[in-house]
């Protein structure tokens, strides 16, 4: 994390570009607990700390597959 990190804050606007989607699905990954909680900075403006999101993202679990054995005719129906 860097210094920036730590006192950067960032809109739901700039959150939902970050991950390629709409504002709606950051609001219901709040309400569903599945990301961080954002900050209230007064009134209506809340924003989310980039050293938040960053944490989160590092805590998120990760794997890949090696190889994929499927048979394209029963994708196919045949």
């Amino acid at each position: 994390m860097t210094a920036a990190a730590t006192n950067l804050y960032l809109s739901v606007d700039q959150v939902a570009l970050r991950y390629n989607v709409s504002k709606d699905s950051i609001w219901r990954w709040k309400r569903k607990g599945d990301f961080p909680a954002p900050a209230k900075l007064g009134g209506t403006t809340t924003r989310w700390r980039l050293a938040d999101i960053e944490q989160w993202e590092g805590e998120l679990a990760c794997s890949f597959v090696a190889s994929l054995s499927f048979e394209p005719e029963a994708l196919m129906g045949r």
